[in-house]
């Protein structure tokens, strides 16, 4: 706890699932002293996954390490009482709770500020408060459905369905991240704590529609939605003669460079698809679709020996066995081998950050049930 640039700075995290510890997860591993709080059933995350003891799945481990958990009932006096100050001593309060939870549990804004003024209260709520959608539950699959991502696969052919991650989550989470970390600056500077409130639902429309709000952009619209480079059914990776790969020609010099390359050049020249930028984002389809014909002509190891030395942007498609081993990734020492206390032997993703004075230590590991309690309470005498 005592390394990274966020060493002294200290969160009591009342979140749960994916979203709100991601972002506190991230915050431990920059250094903050985050101390989760959990029912006495746990965070429904502990019994995800695969896990060698109860309460202790994977999925929780990595969402959660380098935080201490506590167990308290926030629907006793007592353990209220407690949570009060323990937010006496913090920087950040953090919940993904329903606001009208935490105001029956009288935990909102003005009950914790009134113990410490000086507090950030983070809400990770699903939808803006402020707008009819405000009482409904949020998950995962509904906000991608909500927001439009999962209608994006029907416009490039297939059945609408659910991006294969906790995009929502995930995407929310950081969004989170970003603002409690300007939060904190904005408090440094001018000793004033502050509710804030990230969306669930608010932060993936920005997200989608950063992307594909197109002509709609403009009043009156330019025309219709969505970027055409990312919703052709051919922008992913190539079949070559023994698998496939991933290239993409985006800059106009890198097509000529390709098409020469293959001794393609007056294909290139002649066809107004290819060697015209307005004209190939008008037919991104057809400018992919010859692309991959060439590429099926070689292996995938021939084609990132010649693309590589031309310069030319391409990588192998991995699955995941082929990242967790990759090369690069175990020249970096981006997985780090931990042993856990009680789960034995361990492997989990390290820093993607480097830092030039102030490193973030080694990941933590995440903690069984309650297991600080007794530590953290007693901090309060």
């Amino acid at each position: 706890m005592s390394g990274g640039p966020l060493a002294g700075v200290r969160v009591v995290d009342l979140s749960t699932v994916v979203a709100g510890p991601l972002t506190t997860r991230i915050l431990a591993d920059l250094g903050a002293d985050v101390i989760k709080v959990e029912a006495r059933a746990g965070d429904i995350m502990r019994w995800t996954g695969p896990g060698r003891h109860a309460g202790m799945g994977a999925l929780f481990m990595h969402l959660n390490r380098g935080k201490r958990s506590i167990v308290l009932d926030l629907k006793g006096e007592e353990d209220r009482e407690r949570l009060l100050r323990l937010c006496e001593g913090a920087d950040i309060f953090f919940h993904n709770i329903r606001p009208a939870a935490m105001r029956r549990l009288r935990l909102d804004y003005p009950d914790v500020a009134a113990r410490s003024p000086r507090i950030l209260y983070v809400s990770l709520v699903g939808f803006a408060q402020n707008g009819p959608y405000a009482p409904q539950p949020a998950y995962d699959d509904l906000i991608q459905g909500a927001s439009g991502l999962a209608s994006l696969f029907a416009k490039t052919g297939d059945a609408p369905r659910y991006v294969p991650l906790n995009m929502a989550d995930r995407t929310s989470g950081l969004t989170a991240l970003g603002v409690v970390l300007a939060a904190l600056f904005n408090r440094e500077r001018t000793g004033k704590g502050q509710a804030v409130e990230v969306a669930m639902f608010e932060s993936l429309v920005d997200f989608v529609f950063g992307d594909h709000l197109g002509g709609h952009s403009f009043e009156p619209s330019a025309g219709d939605f969505g970027y055409p480079r990312l919703l052709t059914t051919l922008r992913r990776p190539h079949r070559t003669a023994d698998g496939f790969i991933c290239v993409l020609l985006y800059a106009d010099e890198q097509w000529e460079r390709f098409f020469a390359l293959v001794g393609k050049s007056d294909v290139y020249c002649s066809d107004e698809r290819l060697h015209d930028p307005l004209k190939r984002r008008q037919h991104y389809h057809e400018a992919y679709a010859i692309v991959a014909d060439i590429l099926a002509t070689r292996t995938t190891a021939e084609w990132l020996r010649v693309l590589r030395e031309s310069d030319l942007p391409a990588v192998p498609m991995n699955d995941l066995d082929a990242v967790l081993h990759d090369p690069h990734l175990e020249a970096t020492g981006f997985f780090v081998q931990q042993r856990h206390p009680t789960e034995g032997p361990m492997r989990t993703t390290g820093h993607s950050s480097r830092w030039s004075v102030t490193p973030p230590d080694p990941p933590g590991v995440a903690p069984n049930l309650g297991e600080h309690t007794a530590h953290v309470l007693k901090e309060l005498e």
